[in-house]
């Protein structure tokens, strides 16, 4: 038994009239009269008592009729759900960030413009570390990650850039330089340094002030690495969008003197999906401009 078996039975059992019937349906009384006989032999039940005047429904036929309208109306709110999922209106989506990306605003912007476009459609957001994010984009355990560029992507995914920060320095408070305007790479040669998940950074200044960064520890997250720095455990070199965002005891932030030192924040996704709701996430991100460099 098809789905129009059912359309069929329920236009007859409303209209009690075959001819009538088969005119909302738009075929020929006599296709309609073989369909119901279809019906009722496969059901092994009479569901129709006919006569030359007149049509009703047995008590077979009026249970039947019950189902075959729940039935009729599951199957189409199937159907409404299917086409909406394959527009990209409903769904879910995982999203895996790094800290910084919440800390720049740059992550809860673009959810909550998502979510203003497609609201049916499901978020799930999680951070994770800078150097697994790759991965789980790859493999599809997270659909859409913002990370710290540069680093190396697998093959099958891209990145577009969102945001570019700059770097500065996070100091203890009674660190010797606390009180600078600005600090030159070549004061911190002597310094321990706690190194969060992106090293760009602390290299570059290693390079500029001529010396090897002496490092100490390299606890993950942007949070533990301020938390190191508050408790003397060494500076930190870290994108500027902790400055409004995190403010911890015995830690102070002094911009770095010279040529900006620059970070982008940046989306990686797959370069082929398929999802219709992950590529509707990806076309909104795609289509930002990039912002310029925070603090400039």
């Amino acid at each position: 038994m098809e789905i129009r078996h059912f359309r069929y039975f329920i236009a007859v059992a409303e209209e009690l009239h075959f001819a009538r019937a088969a005119e909302r349906l738009g075929i020929a009384p006599s296709t309609l009269t073989v369909q119901i006989q279809e019906i009722e032999r496969t059901l092994q039940a009479r569901l129709l008592q006919r006569s030359k005047r007149s049509v009703r429904l047995t008590s077979a036929g009026e249970l039947f009729l019950e189902q075959a309208r729940a039935s009729l109306l599951q199957f189409e709110q199937a159907l409404g759900v299917g086409r909406r999922a394959g527009r990209g209106e409903l769904g879910r989506i995982m999203i895996g960030y790094v800290g910084s990306a919440a800390l720049a605003g740059v992550l809860q912007q673009h959810m909550r413009l998502f979510r203003s476009d497609w609201p049916m459609v499901q978020l799930q957001a999680s951070e994770q570390s800078m150097g697994r994010l790759p991965e789980l984009v790859a493999e599809g355990q997270v659909d859409v990650g913002f990370v710290r560029l540069p680093m190396t992507l697998p093959t099958g995914l891209s990145s577009h850039i969102l945001q570019r920060n700059r770097f500065c320095v996070a100091l203890p408070a009674s660190h010797r330089l606390a009180g600078a305007q600005a600090v030159d790479a070549r004061q911190l040669a002597g310094d321990d340094f706690v190194v969060p998940e992106q090293d760009l950074g602390t290299r570059e200044v290693g390079r500029r002030g001529g010396f090897a960064p002496r490092i100490t520890a390299i606890p993950g997250n942007l949070l533990a690495v301020l938390t190191e720095v508050s408790l003397w455990m060494g500076v930190a070199i870290v994108p500027d969008v902790v400055v409004p965002s995190v403010v911890l005891p015995d830690v102070v932030y002094k911009p770095l003197a010279g040529a900006a030192i620059t970070s982008d924040l940046a989306a990686i996704f797959r370069r082929n999906e398929g999802a219709p709701a992950v590529k509707n996430l990806i076309r909104q991100l795609v289509s930002a401009a990039p912002d310029a460099l925070a603090g400039a």
